[in-house]
């Protein structure tokens, strides 16, 4: 399977895609580059194939790779993930994210996009 380098070594890139699969659980919406956003929707969907489990054993493997970072002290993107979003995507068997283009970023042209939950708020 193909992946890209994104200019970084290995430790790099998994902790960047840590950190924003772990903002799109938590935010349901990041502002990224495009590379970046094709790269971190096949984690982030096959995060969420997990979450839909619900095991105990799912949840050990989601929690070996989100960051434990919440919102405003409240939810944790772990148990936002098994308890709101695992039930919003039950009765889907996979999509749960879009890419939407914006355009260049100014300073270096590179392609902008978000990157979102489907049937978000």
């Amino acid at each position: 399977m193909a992946y890209q380098k994104l200019g970084r070594d290995s430790s790099a890139r998994k902790a960047l895609f840590r950190d924003l699969v772990t903002d799109l659980f938590l935010y349901e919406r990041i502002q990224t580059t495009e590379a970046k956003a094709k790269e971190v929707r096949s984690i982030a969907e096959k995060l969420i194939t997990k979450a839909k489990r619900g095991d105990l054993h799912a949840r050990r493997q989601v929690a070996a790779y989100v960051r434990r970072e919440s919102i405003d002290g409240e939810q944790d993107a772990i148990q936002k993930l098994f308890t709101e979003l695992a039930t919003r995507y039950s009765g889907r068997p996979g999509g749960y994210t879009r890419i939407l283009k914006l355009g260049p970023r100014r300073g270096d042209s590179a392609p902008m996009v978000y990157l979102e939950l489907v049937d978000r708020a």
